[in-house]
């Protein structure tokens, strides 16, 4: 019986084993992380949701109030209650229709379709905002990948030059101290204590990342990091080459077609609508209202004519100080407000890509000297001090120095490489433009490297 149930067991594992492998080792690669954190984004579900409300708001704001119908019996004798005993008595059906103020109805209707339209601009602005977000976790989950590859290469280097100082000093060979065994095996203590804490930050870094990709009942905290680094080009390298002279006005008119912007332009004319509906409170809302009275006939037998009512109403808004010129003013003052909202927004967008510009900018300047001196200048400091000590005319410490002087600086240059990519989602999304609702995604990655 129990050998029985180790078979299924191990049967069961046998099977699900390659098929969990499968799911959990697929390599995760940028884009696709941007894409999935798009499509699952409860964020812009939600504001889809509110779009559709608004619209359908703004087809009951541009309907009429509900006519109100009556139904009455008038000048009813009270001694006996009789339908015919007075010629008065009537039986009373009415009907009534309110108008409200001016064109107030078309107005708000248009008003809400302005809001409306600011939506999809919202969405948009959301979908460049995950992906700058989303990116971003990706990348430095990449960078903790890519590190502790790059000290696990490593390592054998600081294994052998371990093995070297012991083989030397049991020998009894060259300068070879004690202390220089101890300095080995303590650099290769704390390599295994970068990679822990390296791992540590990669898990961080993918469970905020599972948290953008994951659906209901689904758990992305096992995904691996493809290997690769993306290059994802600059939507607007013109605005970036320092030799190509860009004014503050082409810039600013650059910027000015970012979905943000194009929002924020939206409510502008709904605050603008708001200050015509406001004048409209000062003209008159009327009604109309119609009334048929039967009556009976008198207690002869003869018939009585029946009568019909016809009558119109109107507001009369002779006291405006207090109500009509209090709303006029708050919404110009509103509209207003939102006028100065753009130029903050315009300003925050232009101070924004300055500061990734000269970010990049330099960057730029530190990725060509790394590539063209520091990496090689160090390599060749490695190479000499290793020959140097292995003729027995160097330093072990020296040895081990140049060493993580060349790993460090090979760390360095990666970080300036995930760096750049950061910088440059972040340019790429001050050049976003808006767009139809059917783009959900420019993606924008290159070939990885």
């Amino acid at each position: 019986m129990i050998r029985t149930f180790i078979i299924m067991v191990l049967a069961t594992l046998t099977i699900k084993g390659p098929v969990l492998a499968q799911i959990t080792s697929q390599p995760l690669y940028i884009e696709q992380a941007v894409k999935r954190a798009q499509e699952n984004d409860p964020w812009i579900k939600g504001n889809r949701h509110m779009e559709d409300a608004t619209k359908s708001m703004s087809v009951a704001a541009g309907s009429l109030p509900d006519p109100q119908i009556s139904l009455g019996l008038s000048n009813l004798p009270t001694n006996n209650f009789s339908l015919n005993q007075d010629g008065m008595t009537q039986i009373r059906v009415g009907v009534s229709q309110m108008f409200p103020q001016g064109d107030s109805l078309n107005i708000k209707r248009e008003q809400l379709k302005l809001e409306a339209h600011a939506f999809p601009y919202q969405r948009q602005d959301r979908k460049a905002q995950v992906k700058v977000i989303v990116s971003g976790l990706w990348l430095e989950a990449y960078r903790a990948q890519k590190t502790i590859e790059l000290i696990e290469n490593n390592r054998s280097l600081f294994e052998q030059l371990s093995e070297i100082a012991m083989s030397s000093y049991s020998a009894a060979m060259g300068k070879t101290r004690q202390q220089d065994i101890v300095r080995a095996q303590l650099e290769l203590t704390r390599l295994n204590d970068r990679v822990t804490m390296l791992n540590q930050a990669k898990d961080t870094y993918i469970e905020k990342l599972s948290e953008w990709l994951s659906a209901e009942n689904e758990n992305f905290s096992a995904v691996m990091i493809a290997d690769q680094m993306p290059v994802i080009p600059l939507r607007a390298p013109i605005y970036i080459d320092d030799a190509v002279m860009i004014n503050d006005e082409e810039l600013l008119n650059r910027l000015s077609d970012h979905p943000l912007m194009k929002a924020l332009e939206n409510k502008i004319d709904a605050t603008a609508m708001g200050v015509d509906l406001a004048r409209q409170k000062y003209k008159p809302s009327w009604g109309l209202n119609a009334t048929y009275g039967h009556r009976s006939s008198d207690p002869f037998g003869n018939s009585r004519p029946d009568n019909v009512t016809v009558g119109i109403s109107l507001s009369v808004p002779l006291f405006t100080a207090n109500r009509q010129d209090k709303e006029y003013s708050s919404a110009i003052s509103k509209r207003e407000a939102v006028r100065t909202e753009k130029w903050q927004l315009l300003r925050k967008l232009k101070a924004g890509f300055e500061t990734s510009k000269a970010k990049l900018i330099r960057l730029d300047e530190r990725k060509a000297l790394f590539e063209n001196k520091l990496l090689p200048q160090m390599n060749e400091q490695a190479e000499a001090s290793l020959t140097a000590y292995t003729n027995d005319d160097g330093d072990f410490a020296e040895v081990v120095r140049a060493r993580i002087a060349e790993l460090n600086a090979k760390i360095d240059a990666l970080n300036i490489d995930v760096d750049r990519q950061k910088t440059i989602l972040e340019l790429n999304y001050y050049f976003t433009t808006a767009e139809t609702e059917n783009v959900t995604t420019d993606a924008g990655y290159g070939e990885p490297k």
